[in-house]
Parts: C-alpha cells; sequence; structure tokens
C-alpha cells in the first residue's frame, strides 16, 4: 500500500462522536484527508443548538487543516447561536494556533464545565 492509501486508509477512521448531552469526541487525526467528514459531523451536531464542547483529547494528530476545521465550526456555531468550546486542545494545534497568532479565537473549556 502506498503512503498516500495508508494516510486515506487511517484517516477512514477519524470520527466525531456525541459523548452526551451537550459534549462531543473527535477521535483520530485532524488533517487534510479527514476534514471534510469530520466538518459534516460537526454541522449535524451544531444543528441542535444550545451549547456544545468538543473533546480534542482522543485527536492522535492534527495539522493546520485541523485549526482550520476548528475555526469553521466555530464560525458555524456563532451563526448559530450556539456556544461552542474546546476541550484537551492537542499541544500540535496549539502551537499552530499560537504561530498563527490565532490562540486568542479558540474557546477553550476547562475539564468539568
Amino acid at each position: 500500500m502506498s503512503a498516500a492509501a495508508d494516510r486515506r486508509a487511517a484517516g477512514a477512521g477519524a470520527r466525531l462522536v456525541a459523548a452526551g448531552e451537550g459534549r462531543a469526541r473527535v477521535e483520530g487525526a485532524m488533517d487534510f484527508d479527514t476534514v471534510s467528514p469530520l466538518l459534516a459531523a460537526g454541522v449535524a451536531l451544531l444543528k441542535r443548538g444550545g451549547s456544545l464542547v468538543i473533546d480534542l483529547g482522543g485527536v492522535t494528530s492534527a495539522n493546520s487543516a485541523g485549526l482550520a476545521l476548528l475555526l469553521e465550526w466555530l464560525d458555524l456555531a456563532r451563526s448559530r447561536q450556539v456556544a461552542l468550546s474546546y476541550l484537551n486542545l492537542p499541544d500540535s494545534l496549539a502551537r499552530i494556533a499560537e504561530l498563527s497568532n490565532l490562540q486568542s479565537l479558540l474557546p477553550i473549556a476547562v475539564d468539568g464545565l
């Protein structure tokens, strides 16, 4: 199997799953191969309204596409008047956000809230 095929196969396992009332969890990689299906899953969750905390503790790897996805979810949430925050932001995404001067845009939840 080629490296690209390996990445596609690994990316196929990335998912956003509901984890209780107002909570969801990302599992797998957040990269160029996985952000489209993750975006679609996030859109479905954001249609519920209210508030949503997305736990990123299950993210195995992430790059700038993952950060773009977080920002897109945030924009969609604001347009739908959903209070969205992120829990367990991976170090890789935190570094990219800091280098891009975008860290202040990411609402980070405190565990247990």
